[in-house]
């Protein structure tokens, strides 16, 4: 049986573009990662008309949705099979996600285990597709 969650809310972002630095476009050694300007007479800190806009914290995701992944779930990550049995209750909730440094061998055991306490994992086929094809 499929895992779905259990109540699954649109995830609105009020914006998804990125907020670059400050004249970044116009010199190399700037680079593009934010930075609050400071200046006294800076025109972006001001906030006048027309110039990039700031940060903010209207722009926060709403509460209810933040930390979920688009298909409804939050990510727990597990590093072996009995941190995998903590979701036994809460399948419906979070989603697992296999830790990067776990072996190709654990995966395939926390994978079978996720199965029978019927628990999603976001990443089940990583590292088990190159152990089958060898």
């Amino acid at each position: 049986m499929k895992v779905t969650p259990l109540n699954k809310i649109k995830i609105v972002k009020k914006r998804t573009k990125r907020f670059v630095r400050h004249q970044s476009d116009r010199y190399k050694k700037v680079g593009e990662s934010w930075r609050k300007p400071k200046g006294i007479d800076n025109r972006v800190r001001r906030r006048f008309k027309g110039q990039i806009a700031m940060p903010k914290i209207g722009y926060g995701t709403a509460s209810n949705a933040r930390g979920l992944l688009p298909s409804g779930f939050k990510k727990f990550t597990v590093s072996n099979v009995a941190e995998l049995e903590l979701l036994l209750m809460h399948n419906r909730i979070y989603a697992a996600e296999i830790a990067h440094n776990v072996s190709a061998r654990k995966r395939v055991a926390i994978t079978e285990r996720a199965q029978q306490l019927n628990v999603k994992i976001t990443n089940a086929g990583a590292r088990v597709r190159t152990a089958e094809d060898e």
